[in-house]
């Protein structure tokens, strides 16, 4: 088994994997879409607090390169890029899930949050909790009944 290099880490650090299309920028894939609104002012601030960010995206070849071409320019650059770490091998042309503490993609479940929201959410600590969504205000639970609270239904 390959061992993982030994590295300084903050402590309180995250490995966080993030997807480029529709989550960094808006999804106009294969081509790259503008940036979403503060995604680059967020990775730069979880950089700063001393968070490893992991390019996590579907993209591959010269349309990978083009992505962390894009955000080189836009002053990031990754710990890894489809990886779990800089020298991890890989072996084959499967995908797999990487080790990361915290992943933010478009596709996640309730969708993706504001910039805002995510850095608010890593940075107390607060990223397991469930994301304030729309959804859920949309269909409050009904109040019970004057008849219904008396009978305990």
């Amino acid at each position: 088994m390959a061992q993982i290099p030994q590295r300084t880490i903050p402590k309180n650090s995250l490995i966080i994997a993030i997807d480029f299309d529709g989550t960094i920028v808006e999804d106009n894939f294969p081509e790259i879409g503008p940036a979403k609104i503060f995604a680059f002012d967020t990775l730069h601030a979880l950089q700063k607090k001393g968070h490893r960010l992991i390019l996590w995206t579907y993209r591959h070849g010269d349309r990978l390169d083009e992505a962390v071409e894009f955000c080189k320019k836009h002053g990031i650059e990754f710990y890894a890029v489809n990886k779990s770490y800089p020298e991890e091998k890989f072996f084959g042309k499967v995908s797999r899930k990487i080790n990361a503490d915290v992943f933010i993609d478009d596709r996640n479940l309730g969708g993706l949050p504001d910039w805002g929201v995510i850095y608010q959410m890593i940075a107390s600590g607060n990223y397991l909790q469930p994301v304030p969504s729309p959804i859920h205000d949309e269909y409050p639970p009904k109040k019970k009944g004057f008849l219904q609270s008396l009978l305990g239904g």
